[in-house]
């Protein structure tokens, strides 16, 4: 039965020890109605709650196969949006803090996408020249934007396939928000450079000439991820020079000189895939969060492997770090008392495009 809304003031200068009981007997309540996802990047105190782990996509289509009514998303918002046009019409998906957002994601919005669209008119008729590729780290309206103009939705483990796709449809590609993942999966395909420009939303015809547009083969959006920025090849080439034997696994949201200066690029399930199967006493530098980076590294120590993090300063997702254990007991206390709080509904006629375009990325995989 529903009862007055739990404000959160009753928890946000709540001992971590009070929260952990108390996460621990709301679950107990709600038993099977409610399922708690637990990005990579998410601090350990959160993560250790979580029903089911990964990257953002696989954990919205696994929590999609449950009966839970209540979707618990410990990540950031693109993501619940994501679980929520993907979910059971029943299903509810939840962020713990509305604030844990994605500062590469608000680096690309809808108006200055439609306005970008509608510059590319200007010298070229872009439904027919090119095709919108978003990264799924951006919103829901901007996978519907895809959906509505003929375009898909990658990851960062199927973007070069995806891209592929994509020039099967028309002969260039606009790609947001993040450049580095565009840049990298085009020299991938083996795109020159020179064909591979960046437009900037924040000027006019994104800082290109009209030469430039009719050139490019793939229109980079100039957008990035704060926490892979902080990568550079100096941390690499310090690295070799201390361990010639070591072996270096990047994301490709990082840039391109430390992508092609790595040993392996892939996604964080690239990541934590090659470093575990990976021979015994080896060692690892890893250029993605911190998190996911100290996770590793302390599974890892029984097969005498050493897993370290590639920036000499602290770098981690700080808008994945709202999440912490004071909202996932306001929110889990509320659900188990009938209350839904902070709940993340896209739009239907935004989530129908943002599926068609998600399901095109998946039949294309």
């Amino acid at each position: 039965m529903q009862t007055t809304t739990i404000a959160f003031d009753r928890f946000n200068h709540l001992q971590d020890d009070a929260c952990h009981e108390r996460i621990r007997a709301a679950r107990a309540r709600l038993g099977e109605r409610v399922v708690i996802l637990g990005h990579h990047y998410q601090r350990a105190d959160v993560y250790q709650y979580a029903d089911l782990t990964g990257d953002s996509l696989k954990l919205s289509r696994l929590a999609s196969q449950t009966d839970a009514e209540h979707i618990v998303f410990c990540g950031v918002h693109f993501m619940a949006e994501v679980a929520d046009f993907m979910s059971k019409p029943h299903q509810k998906a939840i962020l713990p803090d509305l604030a844990a957002g994605c500062s590469m994601a608000d680096m690309a919005n809808l108006a200055k996408v439609e306005r970008c669209w509608r510059e590319l008119n200007e010298v070229l008729n872009a439904d027919e020249v090119f095709t919108p590729v978003t990264y799924i780290n951006s919103a829901a309206d901007l996978k519907a934007f895809c959906g509505r103009h003929g375009g898909i939705v990658c990851t960062s483990s199927n973007a070069e396939n995806i891209a592929r796709w994509a020039f099967g449809q028309r002969e260039k590609i606009l790609f947001f928000p993040d450049q580095h993942l565009g840049r990298w999966s085009g020299y991938k395909m083996g795109i020159p450079l020179d064909e591979m420009f960046v437009w900037d939303p924040d000027l006019e015809m994104g800082g290109l000439t009209p030469e430039q547009i009719r050139k490019a083969k793939l229109l980079l959006w100039k957008g990035h991820c704060s926490v892979h920025q902080m990568f550079q090849p100096a941390h690499i080439l310090k690295f070799r020079n201390q361990h010639p034997d070591g072996l270096v696994i990047s994301h490709p949201e990082s840039s391109f000189e430390v992508c092609r200066q790595s040993d392996y690029v892939g996604s964080t399930e690239h990541i934590v895939k090659i470093i575990k199967e990976a021979a015994p006493n080896t060692r690892w530098l890893v250029g993605t969060e911190l998190n996911l980076v100290n996770r590793l590294a302390e599974e890892m120590k029984p097969e005498g492997k050493i897993v370290q993090f590639m920036a000499p300063t602290v770098c981690m997702c700080s808008t994945m770090q709202r999440i912490d254990p004071q909202h996932l007991a306001w929110t889990l206390e509320n659900l188990a008392d009938g209350n839904v709080v902070n709940q993340i509904s896209v739009p239907e006629h935004e989530a129908e495009l943002a599926r068609l375009a998600v399901e095109k990325m998946l039949a294309a995989s």
